[in-house]
């Protein structure tokens, strides 16, 4: 479900499927997507009908493979970092009619449907975190001596092991009781927020006193009680973040809250704006090069003038990026002779900074990275992933450089 516009608000979801003959036709992207690019099936949410809301979600079942169907990047992530999460991306993705999934309009409530079961495994992996540190913690805690005496035996030590005890024990039968009124067929939808919420919440808390009881020995790499430091923040995220448990406990207590008056949302906008968009892709590359730059002087644009290639990106007036597209890494010398060639500052996409290497991590342009708010922003193999999208929306003129000039055509950017 998760895109960049849609996380908590599933009705921020700009994925599209359009109903054209026997297929329909999706367009759009997913991220932060567990097991991508492992999995061979894959559950999409995507909307079929435009502003109205949730209502209008689809859910289609798609496969690895198809034509037009593809992936970023792992991510690099803090914790759970043996599992895998990706961005998926699709770009005029064939799906035959029939791998609809239930309805037309159906796709919320069979996401919601399937997040409550979901919730319940996840309160469960944030109890296991929890349980496995403060069984650590308190091996350790009567292992390690100061004072002449186990330090279990310190009081301020001894009551963060009863208060762990007590906190694991109450989610522990939370998750049971959620758990039984599902396998028993009973409502459980505000059990399994609570369950979630709660264990997940106190996974954190227990996780922390785990690792304070070690002290500095806990802050080590490879130390159990610092692994689950780590794994144990992202249950108080997926599945629903616990902000958004506690407003489906308290829409259970309270009910439907008066509706308000939305404004509709523009269908099909791009995520760096409504822009005019041209395409160079008639005549030799020579001449494609031309009428380029002739319509960027067209546009004010001064090439005569410049900055330092290695300038920092939120100061640059001009950036040149690369991405996975340039290919090697010695290509990166002709990426460095256009920058100046257009007096940039030279940048990269995420896979380039993070996970081939190829330029230091000051230099990523997007979301979680750096933000470009000058003028000019020149993009070479950059497939247009809506996490790099976000860091250049501000840019005045977009110039895409890729193999294919519709790479993503979602992207409303100049190519």
């Amino acid at each position: 479900m998760t895109e960049t516009e849609a996380g908590s608000d599933a009705g921020g979801t700009e994925t599209t499927a359009e109903l054209d003959g026997d297929y329909y036709i999706l367009n759009g992207g997913k991220i932060f997507i567990t097991n991508a690019p492992y999995a061979d099936i894959y559950i999409i949410f995507a909307v079929t009908t435009p502003d109205i809301g949730t209502r209008g979600i689809s859910a289609f079942i798609v496969e690895k493979g198809w034509e037009g169907f593809t992936f970023g990047d792992s991510y690099d992530k803090l914790g759970i970092r043996s599992s895998s999460t990706a961005e998926l991306i699709f770009n005029n993705v064939k799906v035959p009619k029939e791998n609809l999934l239930g309805k037309e309009g159906q796709g919320f409530r069979i996401a919601m449907s399937t997040l409550d079961g979901g919730r319940i495994g996840i309160a469960a992996q944030a109890l296991g975190i929890a349980q496995g540190a403060y069984e650590h913690a308190v091996a350790y805690s009567k292992e390690r001596v100061q004072f002449g005496m186990p330090i279990g035996f310190n009081q301020a030590i001894s009551f963060k092991i009863a208060d762990m005890a007590t906190k694991l024990r109450a989610a522990r039968f939370l998750i049971y009781s959620s758990a039984e009124l599902k396998d028993n067929d009973q409502p459980y939808g505000m059990e399994s927020a609570m369950a979630k919420q709660y264990a997940s919440d106190i996974a954190l808390e227990v996780v922390n006193d785990s690792l304070q009881i070690f002290g500095g020995t806990g802050y080590l790499k490879g130390m159990e009680v610092e692994r689950a430091y780590r794994d144990a923040k992202i249950c108080t995220i997926y599945e629903g973040t616990n902000e958004i448990q506690r407003v489906i406990i308290a829409s259970h207590i309270l009910g439907k809250p008066p509706k308000v008056e939305m404004k509709k949302k523009k269908a099909g906008g791009a995520l760096t704006g409504e822009r005019k968009k041209m395409v160079f892709s008639e005549g030799s590359l020579k001449d494609r090069v031309g009428q380029l730059v002739e319509a960027l002087k067209k546009d004010g644009y001064d090439f005569t003038l410049g900055i330092d290639i290695d300038a920092p990106i939120k100061d640059a007036e001009r950036v040149v990026s690369v991405g996975k597209g340039i290919g090697e890494k010695k290509n990166l010398k002709q990426a460095r002779e256009l920058a100046k060639q257009f007096g940039a500052a030279l940048g990269s996409s995420r896979p380039i900074a993070e996970t081939l290497k190829y330029l230091p991590l000051n230099r990523y342009v997007g979301m979680s990275g750096q933000t470009f708010n000058g003028n000019l922003y020149v993009a070479c193999g950059i497939s247009g992933a809506g996490q790099h999208l976000k860091g250049i929306r501000n840019a005045a003129t977009i110039v895409a450089i890729n193999t294919k000039a519709n790479c993503n055509n979602k992207l409303n950017i100049d190519c």
